[in-house]
């Protein structure tokens, strides 16, 4: 695996993912994508470019893991979708930050107020 050792059964695997690997979720859990528009929403966020190199390979990894399936739209083109275990881990990942943002009722108010910009 090129950036994170993970198997797909284990528990919390949002926990074994890299942060690159993270993000590739989050970008599809708003919908599914082919890899170059996954490169430009990561490099959007990395305002640096991302190369072949290093999306594809995590890209296959997410695949083999079950968090991400992959389908053909045309013999060159491969669309990517976030499988239901892909978005548990999204889920996971965002239950343990809040678990470490929300220390206080201000702190629980300011992502609630988040959430309601973004609904």
């Amino acid at each position: 695996m090129s950036e994170a050792q993970a198997v797909a059964d284990s528990p919390g695997i949002a926990r074994e993912l890299t942060a690159f690997q993270q993000n590739i979720l989050t970008i599809l859990a708003e919908e599914p994508r082919y890899g170059l528009a996954i490169k430009r929403e990561l490099e959007t966020y990395y305002e640096s470019e991302v190369n072949h190199g290093r999306l594809y390979p995590n890209l296959d990894d997410l695949v083999e893991m079950d968090l991400v399936e992959k389908s053909e739209l045309d013999k060159r083109t491969n669309q990517y979708e976030l499988t239901e275990e892909g978005y548990n881990a999204v889920l996971d990942q965002l239950g343990w930050m809040f678990d470490k943002i929300v220390t206080d009722d201000d702190r629980a108010g300011d992502l609630e107020d988040l959430i309601a910009q973004h609904q």
